[in-house]
């Protein structure tokens, strides 16, 4: 477990909170008061909406004043021209184009709306986390997200948003995804890749996303990930129901590297290049723990509720480093089990919409 957060807040000066913006649509809203020092109310909240509409809209509302707020944070001078942001969709990602185009038209047009929602060279973030996949013909892929409660989204979507090819996942940055799967039986899902370096890229939500909307197998996305520019540093591990998997580090300006490796925390692959993040974060002694679950061929059920115990999961929410959810992906069953001490929710890429209040304890 980490040991000492008191500067993780200070890798990237957010300056705000989701949850204390300024909206119209609390339903969409993820975190509430804290109720004590130990208790910790979080809202989750799923739709389905083949393509964007009224449900995308309400999260739009709910945290449009806090996603520009950060935005504009170094003042929009900072941030690339639309023609810019245009051109990078273009060049790199043109099949997300015409979602793009619908999302902006959702906004009412605003030019700042359309420049974020490229996600091309935002300001920076940072998040936690760890990974574990058992590949095969029924691949399972579990994740724990560890981030700041406060600017969590806690939206699962659900889309169709290409026509032709179903996808589930964890929404951030409105349609961005942190991890997710499609009906073609890919599964991808990042973690913070260990350097705080930040180049000429997109923010890595939007990949995952164009991996999952474009790429049917894990070949068709390692291939994606060697052409697309990435923002910042991450581990994205990939599995699809061929029995194929690959955890790729992406960082600004260089090659991707491709590994076989089946476990992913918060440093490059198996390498620790920043012994003092590392340790901050308890990312090698997450890894190690994974690594040796998986040596040990522990049941697929006892694998995911590791995830749910020290050290996989944090508990340092008022420092921003606390576990939101586990999610354990099954992309043969086209199926996600999110997960919570005491709670566990199934989502597939039909369900009507519904949401879950989940109450995490921790300091």
């Amino acid at each position: 477990m980490p040991t000492d957060l008191t500067d993780w807040r200070g890798w990237v000066d957010y300056g705000l909170a989701w949850s204390n913006a300024s909206h119209s649509a609390v339903d969409w809203i993820a975190s509430s008061p804290i109720a004590s020092a130990a208790t910790f109310p979080l809202r989750f909240t799923a739709y389905q909406e083949d393509t964007p509409g009224p449900r995308w809209k309400a999260l739009y509302d709910a945290t449009w004043g806090a996603y520009s707020s950060w935005y504009a944070s170094q003042g929009l001078s900072e941030r690339p021209s639309l023609a810019e942001c245009r051109q990078r969709l273009l060049d790199h990602m043109p099949e997300l184009v015409p979602v793009w185009e619908q999302l902006v038209r959702l906004t009412d047009n605003d030019t700042v709306a359309a420049r974020l929602l490229s996600m091309w060279r935002m300001p920076s973030f940072a998040c936690g986390c760890s990974q574990a996949v058992i590949a095969g013909s029924d691949p399972l892929l579990v994740r724990n997200y560890d981030y700041d409660l406060n600017l969590f989204e806690g939206v699962i979507a659900s889309t169709n948003w290409s026509g032709h090819r179903k996808v589930i996942g964890t929404s951030d940055l409105l349609w961005g995804l942190l991890d997710g799967m499609n009906e073609d039986g890919l599964v991808a899902s990042l973690t913070f890749g260990g350097r705080p370096d930040v180049g000429d890229g997109f923010g890595i939500p939007l990949v995952i996303r164009y991996l999952l909307e474009t790429c049917a197998d894990v070949d068709a996305a390692v291939s994606a990930l060697r052409r697309i520019p990435v923002s910042q540093s991450y581990n994205v591990t990939l599995a699809d129901t061929s029995g194929a998997h690959a955890t790729v580090f992406v960082t600004p300006g260089e090659p991707i590297e491709v590994s076989d490796l089946t476990v992913a925390t918060n440093h490059r692959l198996d390498v620790v290049e920043r012994p003092e993040h590392a340790r901050r974060l308890g990312s090698l002694p997450r890894q190690q723990h994974l690594n040796r679950l998986l040596d040990e061929d522990t049941p697929r059920h006892r694998l995911v509720d590791a995830f749910l115990q020290e050290p996989l999961r944090a508990d340092q929410y008022t420092a921003g480093f606390g576990t939101l959810y586990t999610a354990a992906y099954r992309p043969s069953a086209g199926a996600v089990t999110y997960r919570w001490p005491g709670e566990t929710w199934v989502r597939t890429f039909d369900d009507v919409d519904d949401h879950r209040e989940v109450t995490l304890v921790g300091r």
